[in-house]
């Protein structure tokens, strides 16, 4: 299999000491590519820089929503800056969303969200999502603006009606290590009615590790065993699925490989 994990954080200092080793072990496996979606405009170079240093990796500018209210004022105006002169390896907005929990703090979000929608729309690039506890919210958003080039929705777990909703709007479902955990029976019923052209795989690694690893650190180790997870629900040959998930990663991203 070749596999791509859309969705991790290989620039998290969570990684330095191992990194180079890691993706060694992760190439031998099959995980072969990679997109890293920046957090805050912190890290933006930083992400840059590591894509720029590895065969395979790819990124998405942007700022996750848990970041709102802590950046400096004219954000958005840098990152359209930058972002406008499409960078090599640039293939995203994003991390960017919403996230309605209770215990997040909420000033700015809402706007921020918005400017990054509408900057995906100016530049022609999909939108890495975050959406927790907001997919409602997010699609009405989205219906609004009108994102030519979609995206993605980072972990999806939402209803069978909010999936299809997305994937009308143009928004593949990122599948993470949540199928694995017993008490996900509903987030697997969505991903084995799903069109498989709507499904794209992501471990969201040092984040959201698979069941019995709770505590440990994610990495995109995991993605092979996502993606058999994935298999044994869609019950479908595993050269099928593992083509189409790839396929769905290119038509999405569409990004450059470096040689």
């Amino acid at each position: 299999m070749q596999l791509t994990d859309t969705h991790c954080h290989l620039d998290f200092p969570d990684f330095d000491e191992d990194r180079e080793a890691l993706l060694a072990h992760c190439q031998a496996s099959g995980v072969t590519e990679y997109i890293i979606p920046a957090i805050t405009e912190t890290n933006w170079h930083r992400v840059m820089a590591l894509a720029n240093q590895h065969t395979g990796l790819c990124y998405g500018l942007g700022v996750h929503p848990w970041y709102a209210g802590e950046q400096e004022e004219g954000v958005i105006d840098r990152l359209q800056a930058l972002v406008s002169s499409r960078p090599e390896g640039l293939v995203a907005i994003g991390e960017c969303g919403l996230d309605l929990r209770s215990h997040v703090p909420q000033a700015g979000q809402l706007e921020l969200f918005e400017a990054q929608i509408k900057l995906a729309v100016d530049v022609e690039l999909p939108l890495v999502i975050h959406s927790v506890r907001a997919n409602d919210t997010v699609a009405k958003l989205l219906r609004r603006f009108k994102p030519v080039r979609g995206g993605v929705i980072h972990a999806f777990s939402g209803s069978l009606q909010q999936a299809e909703a997305f994937w009308q709007l143009g928004f593949y479902l990122g599948v993470g290590g949540v199928i694995s955990y017993e008490r996900a029976n509903k987030t697997r019923d969505v991903f084995r009615a799903m069109p498989l052209e709507s499904l794209v795989l992501e471990t969201d690694a040092p984040d959201m590790p698979l069941q019995g690893r709770q505590g440990e650190r994610n990495t995109p180790e995991a993605l092979p065993e996502i993606a058999a997870i994935l298999m044994g629900i869609r019950e479908e040959p595993a050269e099928y699925v593992s083509t189409m998930l790839h396929d769905n990663t290119e038509r999405l991203f569409r990004h450059r490989k470096r040689q």
